[in-house]
């Protein structure tokens, strides 16, 4: 006897919410695949989806977490897929919530590392939305400090899992001097042993930070000189087995902000080396949470870098406007009595954004304060460490990259040969970029053999990393070829590139 397949409930918690938005099917379908385009979803639902939600189908994917979005914009309070009788699921907007407490904070961002280590692939399918970056800046903005984040014992911590075994300490040093090469810690070559474990509420030790700090030294290192995909995981995977154990542990006031500022540090470079994979809207959370965790620390200067950063993603997604404001927001925050340094990073970023606009004047203005603030600067200036980098050579490659993006070519390539001059070879994909940004200038100088010869060098270089964003480079040169295709010096191009 054949065994009829279980009948379906239907969902009346659903059917109350659309009555009380005054929804009709139709009108609630179009809202979900509206909200899905701003995810990068092509969503095809109709009225007869919605009727067979109401008959007990489960939508798939993400679909219930927009479902829930739509009705927390119309009924203006934050309700959830089980609050429409819905099943879990891959939350498109979680991470990008400004937590409330430090506490809340480090749920939201445990959860981010334990997923994105995990096998919720979908997290870093999830496409950047320029709609997620105005709450978190503003809340940052215009947030009150933190009056407390020191933890005492107290009862087991909370999560949705149980907590993982955290692995071996990393060296308990002071952390590397700028530059210097940091030593990996021996749980990152031993991912699945646990040679130790931290047990509940075990206190934080300032040996326990300067092994954070090490830790985001050596995969800065890493970044810097071969890709974000090569040890992201590895990043992750620390993330959550050293230091969500230490922020729930037990520490007071001092020790307790040098962890949050270390914690966001470590979170903003796995924002960052997502980003470098092209996984945007998962490093868009990072950002989010990054900048929370600045907040938590009380450093309002390294809440500016988590935008600059944000800043920097948008330019490369496209997004000039939101780059200009992010970039303006991290000027607002931290005033004028930022180390001249900062504020040079911060006015070149924002020239990015005017750049990527087509914005000349407002461009080229941006550029000058940021040449003049770096002029001003000392070499006993007391410079953050995530500053360090930007010197002349980062500054010429900021002026590179606006001028080509302002076809002001002649420009472009005498910034960007003077940054290849002055760029230390560690920085091997920040001098592939400019690389390809002098090629580019070239060519739009009508150079068309130095300009193949600068592809040919990015291209190899490209191919030795592993850089979603290198490869992106290096396409958008091909693509400005694609007028020359038949001059032989883009065919012998081709021919050598189609080796590596």
């Amino acid at each position: 006897m054949t065994e009829r397949p279980p009948q379906r409930i239907p969902n009346r918690q659903l059917a109350a919410l659309i009555a009380e938005a005054g929804f009709s099917n139709a009108g609630l379908a179009r809202r979900v695949d509206q909200l899905g385009l701003e995810h990068g979803l092509d969503l095809r639902y109709d009225k007869t989806s919605v009727t067979r939600w109401l008959r007990g189908q489960q939508p798939r994917g993400t679909t219930p977490a927009l479902i829930a979005e739509v009705f927390t914009r119309r009924l203006g309070r934050r309700l959830s897929a089980q609050d429409l009788g819905l099943d879990a699921c891959a939350p498109v907007y979680a991470g990008l919530e400004f937590a409330a407490s430090p506490e809340e904070a480090i749920d939201i961002v445990s959860g981010l590392w334990r997923k994105d280590s995990g096998s919720h692939t979908e997290l870093r399918k999830i496409a950047f939305t320029p709609a997620g970056l105005v709450v978190p800046s503003r809340d940052w903005l215009i947030g009150r400090a933190d009056e407390r984040v020191a933890r005492g014992p107290g009862p087991a911590p909370s999560g949705d899992g149980a907590r993982v075994p955290q692995q071996a300490r990393a060296g308990q040093g002071a952390p590397p001097a700028p530059g210097a090469p940091a030593l990996p810690p021996p749980t990152l070559s031993l991912p699945r042993q646990r040679l130790a474990e931290r047990a509940p509420g075990a206190r934080v030790s300032m040996g326990d930070i300067a092994a954070l700090r090490s830790v985001g030294e050596l995969f800065r290192t890493i970044d810097n000189a071969y890709g974000g995909g090569h040890a992201r995981q590895a990043l992750v995977r620390y993330l959550e087995h050293e230091t969500e154990p230490m922020l729930r542990g037990v520490y007071g006031e001092t020790t307790g902000r040098r962890l949050f500022a270390a914690a966001a540090d470590l979170t903003r470079l796995a924002g960052w080396t997502s980003y470098d994979i092209a996984a945007h809207g998962l490093a868009q959370r990072y950002y989010v949470q990054a900048l929370r965790l600045a907040q938590a620390a009380g450093d309002r200067a390294y809440g500016s870098y988590v935008l600059v950063t944000m800043s920097r993603q948008a330019v490369y997604l496209g997004h000039g406007r939101e780059a200009v404001q992010l970039a303006r927001v991290a000027q607002q925050g931290v005033g004028s009595g930022a180390p001249p340094v900062v504020q040079s990073l911060l006015h070149a970023v924002e020239a990015r954004g005017h750049g990527v606009l087509g914005e000349v004047r407002a461009c080229s203005a941006s550029l000058a304060r940021a040449e003049r603030a770096l002029e001003t600067s000392r070499p006993g200036d007391d410079v953050p460490y995530w500053a360090r980098f930007f010197d002349e050579a980062q500054l010429a490659d900021e002026f590179g990259h606006c001028h080509r993006d302002l076809q002001q070519y002649r420009a472009a390539a005498q910034h960007a040969e003077r940054s290849l001059q002055l760029r230390a070879p560690a920085y091997a994909r920040s001098r592939l970029f400019c690389k390809v940004v002098l090629a580019s200038a070239r060519l739009g100088l009508g150079e068309l053999e130095p300009a193949c010869s600068l592809g040919v060098e990015a291209a190899q270089s490209a191919a030795e990393m592993r850089s979603v964003r290198a490869l992106e480079y290096v396409r958008d040169f091909e693509r400005r070829l694609e007028p020359y295709r038949d001059a032989a010096a883009v065919r012998a191009y081709r021919e050598k590139v189609s080796v590596l």
